[in-house]
């Protein structure tokens, strides 16, 4: 395959651009990568992702895909004979779906958010429920390697992403996530011994470094 077949549209601290990242290269695919500039969104991007001018934005052979959660699966797809992904048996893949979706939606759509940028009682109320959510994840993981089993798999992919801003999230939120999901925690160290996971994941502290940033730039102190 040649490399100019398959673009990825990115910005470096994103854990939707990382699962794409971690995909492509549990399979092995040369991309081209292309960083941008959110305060100054490329035509490029403008063009591929019209209806939400977002990133990350996955393109194959001139056509875009959108939405990490497609992208994942898409790129499962279209390169299944390497590190499958999502399991084979319809059940399996559903549970797959629905784990995905519960990160979505709790560990980056409600909580994580408020673990950074607020204080007093909202940023404990943030802390509480973000533990239980990730409690639930470490309930669904048991003692399996990875959530696909033996094997790192879709859920694995979709979440480890975040393990990037857990410091972040630590130092400011002063708790540690390693004492509440000891088991979640020895996980994250699991998937950061692939190459295609610690290759594809920026270093914690440049991920704290960014969030003091946007505290600054939000007047969060």
């Amino acid at each position: 395959m040649a490399d100019e077949d398959v673009v990825l549209l990115d910005f470096w601290p994103s854990p939707f651009g990382m699962r794409v990242r971690i995909a492509l290269a549990e399979k092995e695919i040369k991309y081209e990568y292309k960083e941008e500039d959110l305060r100054n969104k490329s035509d490029l991007l403008l063009k591929m992702n019209p209806i939400q001018k977002k990133i990350p934005v996955l393109i194959y052979n001139g056509k875009p895909v959108c939405e990490s959660l497609v992208q994942v699966e898409y790129i499962d797809e279209i390169w299944p004979h390497k590190s499958p992904l999502l399991p084979t048996d319809p059940y399996q893949r559903a549970i797959a779906r629905f784990w995905g979706d519960f990160v979505d939606k709790k560990i980056y759509g409600l909580e994580s958010g408020k673990v950074w940028s607020t204080k007093g009682e909202e940023q404990e109320a943030a802390k509480k429920e973000f533990i239980e959510c990730l409690k639930l994840l470490e309930g669904e993981l048991g003692n399996k390697a990875y959530f696909g089993g033996e094997n790192l798999g879709y859920v694995d992919v979709v979440l480890v992403p975040f393990c990037s801003w857990f410091y972040a999230y630590e130092k400011c939120g002063n708790f540690s996530i390693e004492t509440e999901c000891p088991k979640l925690i020895a996980w994250a160290k699991r998937c950061m011994e692939k190459d295609s996971v610690s290759k594809s994941l920026p270093d914690q502290d440049k991920i704290y470094d960014y969030v003091l940033h946007l505290k600054k730039v939000f007047g969060i102190e």
